[in-house]
Formats: C-alpha cells, structure tokens, sequence
C-alpha cells in the first residue's frame, strides 16, 4: 500500500469510526482510536525520512482517478508527497497527536467526546489533503474542509449562542478570502490550461508569462492566504475562535489552519518570486498585522485571547519573511511557532481547567506554587516566543529580523517593536498568571489543582521541543555551511528562494544584540509594573489611546457599521416589504386564483353519476353543434 494513501486514510478513518460508532463505545476507546490514528499517521511519515534523506529530489506519488475532463483540460485525484509537504506532515501529525492525548483529558466529562475526537480526526485529514495535493483543486478542497472543521469545532459548545456566532464569523470571514483563492485558480486555470503544480511552476520559470499576470494572481491567491492565517483586514475571526474548547484554540493556531496560508506561499514560490508587487503587499500586510495584533494584546485579559492576537502577531512576521523571498525562514518561525504556540495554547486550558474553566488573567494570581508542572512549561513557552536567547523562538524570529533589514530599514524597526511588544504582553500574562496575590473571590485557592498527566505529559514534550527547535535551522554564525531546514528545502525552492541574504559577521552579531536588548527590556518593564509594583490589569475599560487599544481599534464595530448592519437592515426591509407585502401577496393570490377554479371544478366532479351523464350529454351535444355549424 502506498504510504500516501495511509498517512492520509488513518485520520479519515479515526474520523469515520468515531463518527459511526463513536456514541456506541467507551470514552477511553474512542479517544484511544482518534489518538492512535492521528499517531500511526505520524509514524509512517517518519518512516519515509530516511527515502528523503538518501535522495533529495524523490517523491512519492498517488494518482487515483480523473475527476474533471474537458477536450482540453484535465483534473486529477492526486498527491504528491516531497520534502516541503513531508515537513508540513510531520508538523501537522506530530502537534495533531499531542493534542489528541491532552483532549482525551481535557474533554472527557463532555457529552459530545466522541463527536469532538471524529472532527479532531476529519481536521486533521482535511490538513493533509491540504499540504499533499499535486494540484490547486486538491489544495481548495482540503482548504475548504479545514473551514468546515474550524466551524464545527468552534461551535461545538453549539448551545452558547455566542460560540455560535463565533463559528459562523470564522465561516462567512474565511468565505471572503476564499473568493480570492478562487479567482487566482481560474486565472491560473486561463493563463496555464492546467491546475498541477509542476507543470504551471515549468511554465512559470520559462519566463513566458507577464510581471503584471504574476502579480494579479499572486494577489489572488494570498487574499485567500489573509483569510486562513488571520492577516488585516480579515483577522477579526481568529480571537473569537477561542470560544472552541482549548485543543481546538491548539490546533487551529499552531499546527493547521492559519498555517496553510504560509504553506500556500511557500508552495508558490516559483510564482511569488517574480511578483515584486504581490511581494511588497504581502510585506506590508504582515507587517501592518503583527504590529496592530501585538498593540491589541497589551490589553486583553482573556487568557485565551492574548495568546489568540499573539498568533496574529506571529503570522505576520511570517507573511514578512515570505514577502522578502526567506521562505525557508518562514517555515522555520511556523514550526518553531508550533512548537511553542501549542505548549502555551495547551498550557492555558491547564490553567483553565485547574481554575474550574477560569478565563480571565484578573481572577488568577499566585498559580505556580499550585500548578509547578503548568507554570515551568507556560514560562519556557513564554521565553521561546520572545526571543529568550538560544531558545527555538529566538532563532527564527532573529532570522526574519535579519531577513527585514537587509530588505529594508523600516520594515526591521517597526517589527523590532513588535517583537518588543511580544515580550510585554507575554510577559504580562505570565506574571498577572502565575505571581502576587490569589485573586478570584468564587474559587477558593485551595480548590486549585495541577492538571493531569495525560494533560501535563504533552505539555512536557513540547517544552522539549521549544527548548531544541532552534536547532533544525542554526543560523550562518553557528553553522556556516547553511541549517538542517535550509539544505532540507533547497529541492523544493531551490537557491534563489531561499531568501538567505548575506551579511557580514559583525552586522548580524549587532542584530543579534539588538534582539536580546529587546527582550531584556520587554522583561524589566513587565516586571518592574506587575511583580515589582504589583499592578494588577485594570477592571474599567480605560480611555484615550489605551482605550482604543483595549477595544480592539474598533475593529468589529467598523466591520459592523459598514457590512453586518446594512446587511440585517437590507435582510429586514426584504422580509418585511418584499416578502410579506410582495411575495406573499402574490402567493396568495395565485393561491386564490386556483382555489376559485378548484371550486369551480370541485362542483363538476362531485362523485354523483347522473351529473357526469349529463356533462357527457352536454358535451356531445356541444360537438355536434359545432361540426354542424362548421
């Protein structure tokens, strides 16, 4: 059996078990069968390291059958399995199957346990038929179910109106940038007569095809990148999305769904490094994204909810990096991101769940004496993400640091306060959680309680990981002859993709103090406020600057104003003048007008015998009288 098809069929499996049986077994099987098959998966995509490793431009290939053809135009059921997607693989499974061992606890007094376990399961095989598709219409269409699985799983509490919302924002929002990727795909589909990878990138590297051509569908196709991976304006979605129980706030944010628009990049590259234009947007889109979200969660109070704007954040010094061409760089930061992102998402529901489902970083205080295991991981995930020296996040985010200067000088100085802005908020979650006093009035101290080992377990391994993630890419003044991940893609996205700038040693030592300079600084100010002075995050909304801050720009009461409201008042207006005074009038018009000729007709056919005689006779006399008159 080709290990394509089994690394996709295991979670498609766990899901279809769980789906048909799942009500019918035990908790503990049905957790045990969703965990499992996201494991196996994993497991065989280890097992083809080695394949890789002897032959850098081997492949593996499944072709299943056709399933559009014109005379002209022929579309696949296929996958093709290389070392970018193999990388994506093992990221998607490896966190996949981490999150399923915490959900087996997390989870287990919800009545929906199976049902949650067979959507973990169907997300997870709608990300890998996202990653290993051999064409664009593959991709669209596991692109399409990580939508529907983001709202199933956001909605899942589906009882909460709220939740509820929530869901249908991620859906209608991710719609609209949908709408892009497609239009990029028929473009694609006009310019190139074909939708397989392969053969468009040949065609694009010939040189045949105009700049302006490549930027219209590079536009395109990162409009449907804005809407996966939460970049302005359509990013709204993504903190809302905490409403979902926190494995599923894990695995959206560091293993599947926002990354699949950095994977659409980096799987374009052959096209986004002939879009100069398509280039520059994406830069200042990613840059306009990472500062705005980093700005927003200085002021939220939500556990959940800082981290949810520090993914926004993240994403976009990804989309930074990709728009100066450091594509390996930018799968770097997504995997060291998984890395950390998942352990502080995962370590967020530990505190949550030893806070009786506690949320708000005001109510808590003083956990690390209560919870040791969840505090220790919580900090190393915290040092990773702003850039504690030599740890996974350090790395990565140096290299787009890096990256950005040597494109432009004021790209790296308002992502250098970003990143500035990273450590205070982190920082002050940190700190407001886990230091000073016990503050929540409902829930006594003593009633707050370590996690358990199913749920601590992953958490460990993931601070492993955190810790040594940095190692698959070592930066040039550790490791001249290039990092593990560099050498990895060079296959895929060859040399002149790298985005691997050179610069001399002194300069990068300089960027490489600033950064540390700047963690420094994001520690002694958080500090100084919150576990020094022992500030405590206001409970009033406050006013001015900060007060537009804390409300999030504005942002939803913008996109309310201009689109929901016009909409509802429209959808009023329709079903109150339209509907109930036009439709309806008509409606029942018709409907009159066919009840009078029913009557009519009801006094004809009246089931007495001597009547119809008589139409009969009447009849006949009628035809008579006119054959006679004719």
């Amino acid at each position: 059996m080709n290990t394509l098809s089994i690394i996709l069929g295991l979670p498609l499996l766990g899901f279809i078990i769980n789906g048909i049986f799942g009500s019918k077994i035990p908790k503990s099987l049905s957790g045990g069968i969703g965990t499992i098959s996201v494991f196996l998966s994993f497991i065989f995509s280890i097992m083809a390291l080695p394949m890789f490793i002897e032959n850098p431009e081997y492949t593996i290939k499944l072709d299943l059958f056709t399933f559009l053809s014109f005379d002209t135009f022929n579309l696949r059921v296929a996958f093709t399995l290389d070392r970018l997607s193999l990388w994506m693989t093992l990221i998607v499974t490896g966190i996949g199957t981490l999150i399923h061992v915490y959900s087996i606890s997390y989870m287990k007094e919800d009545e929906g346990f199976y049902k949650f376990f067979a959507y973990l399961n169907f997300f997870i095989f709608n990300m890998l038929l996202l990653i290993l598709g051999s064409n664009f219409i593959m991709l669209f269409f596991g692109w399409e179910g990580v939508g529907l699985c983001s709202y199933l799983l956001i909605g899942f509490w589906y009882k909460n109106a709220e939740y509820g919302k929530a869901a249908r924002k991620a859906f209608i929002m991710n719609r609209i940038g949908d709408l892009g990727l497609l239009l990029g795909i028929f473009m694609i589909i006009q310019q190139f007569g074909t939708l397989e990878f392969t053969t468009v990138f040949e065609e694009i590297n010939k040189g045949t095809v105009s700049v302006n051509t490549l930027n219209a569908i590079g536009i395109l196709l990162f409009i449907g990148a804005m809407g996966k991976s939460a970049q302005i304006p359509l990013f709204t979605w993504l903190p809302d999305a905490m409403a979902g129980p926190t494995p599923v706030s894990a695995l959206i944010h560091a293993a599947t769904m926002v990354t699949a628009g950095i994977y659409l990049v980096i799987r374009c590259s052959a096209l986004y490094v002939l879009s100069p234009i398509a280039n520059e947007v994406i830069i200042w889109t990613g840059l306009s994204t990472a500062i705005v979200a980093a700005l927003i969660g200085l002021k939220q109070n939500d556990i959940k909810k800082v981290l949810a704007y520090s993914t926004v954040s993240q994403l976009g010094f990804m989309f930074v990096a990709l728009g100066c061409g450091a594509y390996t760089t930018a799968l770097f930061h997504v995997t060291t991101h998984a890395f950390f992102k998942a352990l502080l998402f995962l370590g967020a529901g530990s505190v949550i769940h030893g806070m009786h489902h506690e949320q708000d970083i005001r109510k808590m205080g003083g956990l690390k004496s209560k919870m040791p295991i969840t505090y220790y991981t919580f900090l190393i995930g915290t040092l990773a993400i702003t850039g504690f020296p030599f740890l996974s996040g350090f790395f990565s985010k140096d290299e787009i640091l890096t990256i950005a200067f040597n494109h432009n000088i004021v790209v790296y100085i308002l992502l250098v306060g970003s990143a500035l802005l990273t450590g205070i908020y982190m920082f002050r979650l940190l700190f407001v959680t886990f230091f000073g006093e016990y503050r929540n009035q409902h829930y006594a101290f003593d009633k707050v309680h370590e996690s358990p080992r199913l749920m601590t377990l992953p958490l460990m391994i993931l601070a492993v990981l955190s810790i040594f993630g940095g190692l698959l890419n070592l930066p040039h003044y550790l490791q001249h002859e290039g990092g593990i991940l560099q050498n990895w893609l060079k296959p895929v996205i060859g040399l002149t993709h790298s985005g691997q700038h050179e610069i001399s040693f002194n300069t990068e030592m300089i960027l490489v103090s600033i950064a540390v300079l700047v963690f420094v600084t994001a520690f002694i100010l958080t500090r100084m406020r919150y576990i020094s002075r022992k500030q405590v995050p206001q409970e009033q909304t406050p006013t001015g600057v900060l007060g537009i801050i804390s409300n999030k720009f504005y942002f939803d009461e913008i996109y309310d104003l201009i689109f929901v409201k016009p909409f509802e008042t429209m959808s009023i207006w329709l079903q109150q003048v339209f509907e109930l005074k036009i439709v309806s009038k008509i409606s029942y018009g018709i409907h009159d007008i066919l009840r009078f000729f029913g009557g009519l007709n009801k006094k004809i056919q009246n089931g007495n015998i001597e009547y119809y005689l008589m139409f009969m006779v009447i009849g006949v006399l009628i035809l008579l009288g006119f054959n006679f008159f004719n």
